[in-house]
């Protein structure tokens, strides 16, 4: 059920990080949508190695802007909005055959349908170190009450906090998906000193194994890095958060359907659960990744969770780092350029 990484090689391939060279045969032609500047610039950098001619746009791909394929069979898109299934349909009547999409998860597009209507949906892999390095930040932080110090510190208030710290060296953290992400966590984890417990269908790490009731019972520190599926949606429910120690820490650096939120809210407001570092989060489509300084929120579960001194949150930025990036853009061109030539063999 928590599998880190789901079969689903008919529809999506995970390519690790790798360096390529252009070779013979007819530039491929890509559309890469929802492209920040950041990204554009490496894009137009990486590009001629791999044989590409991208259109780039900041535009997320919707129905009103297929036109701009212009007959590419590939797209590339990112994660900050979802591709509706009237999209998909559209990209499929304009000739699109592959969406590579420039995340691990892509909870963001309905793959099953895709494959229906002829488009395959792969992802990309990239440096794990981004997120595993801020995932131990994270734990971290909560750990040392960092929101209520630097809070305090910032309006000139330095009495030391009023609940200490924790070591992570006393404590047990539960990692829950050993994927690379996963895995990468674990690794770090070593040089601290905790226990570490582990659940996954396939073991791959060197932690310990255990049912997943068995490790939300015994963790001190509950950290996901399961994709977001039918079957891991809400993983963290009612039930299950009633089942973690009291006190316990909950860090979600995955994606944030895998909590069910109106089940943590109260337990972190009632002290069930010592607090929570989340960098992502239900709902946080249309509300990540806007300056929204002078717009209302209206989520009513991240405007609760920001009023908790005991939650930290960050706009899904754990994957953000320059080598994640390279490595993002390099593996979509790479992606999409194999998948074009095997087509032009295949015909």
């Amino acid at each position: 059920m928590t599998d880190s990484e789901p079969a689903r090689t008919s529809a999506r391939h995970t390519r690790s990080p790798v360096s390529w060279s252009s070779s013979s045969g007819p530039p491929t032609g890509i559309t890469v949508y929802g492209c920040e500047p950041d990204e554009a610039a490496l894009f137009r950098e990486m590009a001629p190695r791999f044989g590409v001619v991208p259109i780039i746009t900041e535009a997320p791909v919707s129905a009103a802007n297929v036109d701009l394929t212009s007959g590419n069979r590939c797209i590339s898109v990112g994660h900050k909005t979802r591709i509706t299934n009237s999209t998909v349909l559209a990209l499929s009547r304009a000739g699109v055959k592959y969406i590579s999409t420039r995340s691990i998860g892509y909870d963001h597009v309905d793959v099953d349908y895709a494959a229906r209507v002829g488009i395959s949906v792969e992802n990309v892999a990239y440096s794990p170190d981004s997120v595993a390095d801020y995932t131990v930040m994270l734990m971290l932080m909560v750990l040392r009450n960092a929101k209520s110090v630097i809070r305090r510190a910032d309006a000139h208030d330095y009495r030391l906090p009023d609940v200490r710290g924790k070591e992570l060296r006393d404590l047990t953290v539960g990692v829950v998906g050993t994927g690379r992400i996963g895995a990468a966590v674990i690794d770090r984890l070593w040089g601290f000193g905790c226990q570490k417990l582990a659940h996954d269908i396939r073991p791959r790490t060197s932690a310990d194994y255990v049912p997943l009731d068995e490790l939300l019972q015994q963790s001190d520190i509950v950290t996901l890095h399961t994709p977001l599926t039918a079957d891991t949606h809400h993983l963290l429910n009612r039930r299950r958060i009633e089942q973690m120690k009291h006190g316990a820490f909950v860090v979600n650096t995955g994606r944030g359907g895998l909590i069910d939120t109106e089940a943590l809210v109260p337990a972190l407001a009632s002290g069930r659960l010592g607090g929570a570092a989340l960098d992502v989060l239900e709902g946080e489509e249309g509300i990540f990744y806007a300056d929204r300084r002078h717009r209302p929120i209206t989520s009513t579960q991240l405007s609760r969770l920001q009023e908790l001194p005991n939650v930290l949150i960050s706009p899904h930025t754990a994957y953000y780092t320059d080598h994640a990036l390279s490595d993002t853009v390099e593996n979509s061109l790479a992606n999409c350029r194999d998948f074009d030539r095997r087509k032009q063999h295949w015909i």
